[in-house]
């Protein structure tokens, strides 16, 4: 994983949903940082830079130190609200991390070796069956995606997540079986349908282990 962004935020001493809505007039952003057994601290982002990392992709597995006072702590984004008519960043949880916090995260499967495939250049279909792998890993080395390859894959043949290689300390959320990630399909043959209980993408924010938070 890339090294962390360093965000600069502002102290808040009062909190609160009327305090929260005079920040948003001014053009910010409302924010908590949590977890670590350590108190929760109130802060104000500046929207600009905040709302282009959530356009960049990725933000709920972007690595962060929030400098606060002169005072860096390194978060990982947990939640975020967006207005639901202007679809403007309204609040973020972010949880404080140390070496030891082991995070769930939704990590995004890049597909490699497409112009070699062979069932594809006899005619097949490519199938994803999942865009993005659920593992749980040490929240200081999120891998920003997973590959894997397709140039020896035929018409027929079926890539799991046994296919994938991981990185030390990351292991899918699913350990009952070695579930489907892309399929090669004969022309016409229809799409692969994985497990019914296959979590959607945005059905699975980041989420610590036994780490609870909300809007300050």
């Amino acid at each position: 994983m890339s090294d962390a962004v360093v965000l600069k935020a502002e102290a808040r001493d009062r909190v609160g949903k009327g305090s929260s809505r005079a920040i948003r007039r001014q053009g910010k952003i409302p924010a908590v940082i949590y977890g670590d057994n350590k108190d929760p601290i109130s802060i104000v982002l500046p929207t600009k830079e905040v709302t282009l990392m959530l356009h960049q992709g990725g933000f709920l597995t972007k690595l962060l130190d929030i400098e606060v006072d002169g005072k860096k702590h390194k978060v990982l984004p947990k939640d975020y609200q967006l207005d639901p008519v202007k679809d403007f960043m309204m609040h973020v949880d972010f949880l404080r991390i140390s070496s030891k916090t082991i995070v769930t995260v939704n990590i995004p499967v890049h597909i490699e070796g497409e112009d070699d495939c062979p069932g594809l250049t006899a005619g097949g279909v490519l199938n994803i069956v999942r865009h993005e792998v659920e593992v749980n890993c040490p929240a200081s080395s999120i891998p920003e995606f997973f590959t894997i390859d397709i140039s020896k894959a035929v018409i027929g043949d079926t890539l799991n997540i046994s296919d994938v290689v991981l990185p030390e300390g990351a292991t899918p959320t699913i350990t009952d079986r070695d579930f489907t990630i892309v399929t090669i399909q004969a022309p016409g043959g229809g799409a692969a349908e994985e497990e019914t209980d296959a979590p959607e993408a945005s059905e699975v924010p980041a989420t610590a282990q036994s780490e609870e938070g909300g809007e300050a």
